[in-house]
């Protein structure tokens, strides 16, 4: 199987749904005539030409309007922001109109519309462009929250959320772009709603998703080394959640820790919380470990951003807790 980088999978997997289906466009700041901001749209303008790879002032409620829209009338947008941070600029048309406007109109208009674009910080970038924003849209019934954290996953993921017939928030990350996994040639889709165990273990399942699972992946290799088995599951999609694959897991550990690069109050790690001490209590040994970034704005200096962010070290520790080692 081949290997390539996750903007070449992003771009893959546009360039395969375009060519199905003429009503789907891409529309952006920079994502035709620079290839997109972080090339995860190379070669794009080329093929399909000006009025389907299009370029945009810096106006995100203006063409994430212009998308809801046209999604409206029959067509499939995508639509790229060039970081989430953005999106808030067009939130009201993704909460108000997008989200809500198959319910509002009694199933007149489907909004089959994609949202895409980074998430969460990326190294010194400052408080207002490093904000994980996964919880806040997936607080909002009609919107698909997806967010991968390989090639693979993000190709399979993202050909399905272009298909879906409601409005999907497709996130990446800035730091991902260049990371390189196994993608097949041959068409495949992911189902949109299904969590994966990217490792089998016994003692403790740690549940993570997009970038951040890397440091489960460390932290899971160092436990190994103390005779510790940890069970990693990539939620891979945050609304729809796969409870059941989390329940099962948990039913065999009885030991949860969530990983989640987001603020600690009320977030996805939080639902997940809820869900499993709900629905599992009495298979719990241990309480429940959530592991979130600090309780502020992310900093700038590279020191406190380290401090500020989850790491292996922290899941090391989490994990030793709920094994009361």
């Amino acid at each position: 199987m081949r290997t390539i980088q996750f903007r070449e999978a992003v771009a893959e997997a546009m360039s395969e749904e375009m060519r199905r289906d003429d009503s789907i466009y891409l529309m952006g700041e920079e994502v035709a005539e620079y290839n997109g901001a972080y090339k995860a749209s190379k070669g794009m303008l080329d093929e399909f030409g000006p009025e389907r790879v299009i370029d945009t002032p810096i106006a995100e409620l203006g063409f994430a309007g212009i998308g809801v829209g046209s999604a409206m009338n029959g067509n499939r947008p995508i639509i790229e922001f060039m970081t989430f941070n953005f999106s808030l600029v067009g939130i009201d048309q993704i909460i108000n109109n997008a989200a809500k406007m198959r319910q509002m109109s009694g199933g007149q208009f489907n909004i089959p519309i994609v949202f895409r674009g980074p998430t969460g910080s990326a190294g010194q970038l400052g408080a207002t462009h490093s904000q994980a924003f996964e919880s806040w849209y997936a607080n909002t019934p009609g919107l698909k929250v997806i967010v991968p954290s390989n090639p693979y996953d993000a190709k399979g993921l993202l050909k399905a959320a272009i298909r879906d017939d409601d409005p999907v928030i497709f996130m990446e990350s800035e730091q991902m772009y260049g990371d390189k996994g196994e993608v097949p040639e041959e068409e495949y889709l992911i189902e949109i709603g299904k969590a994966d165990i990217k490792r089998e273990g016994t003692d403790v399942t740690i549940v993570s998703f997009g970038k951040i699972i890397k440091e489960a992946y460390k932290a899971a290799d160092e436990l190994a080394e103390e005779n510790i088995s940890c069970e990693i599951i990539d939620l891979r999609t945050v609304r729809p959640m796969d409870h059941d694959t989390i329940l099962e897991s948990v039913k065999k550990t009885n030991r949860l820790v969530i990983l989640e690069e987001a603020w600690p109050f009320g977030n996805v790690a939080t639902e997940i919380t809820y869900q499993v001490q709900s629905k599992a209590f009495d298979y719990l040994d241990a309480p429940i470990e959530k592991i979130n970034t600090a309780d502020t704005p992310a900093p700038y200096s590279p020191v406190l951003l380290e401090e500020w962010l989850p790491n292996s070290k922290d899941v090391v520790k989490a994990v030793k807790k709920v094994m009361y080692k």
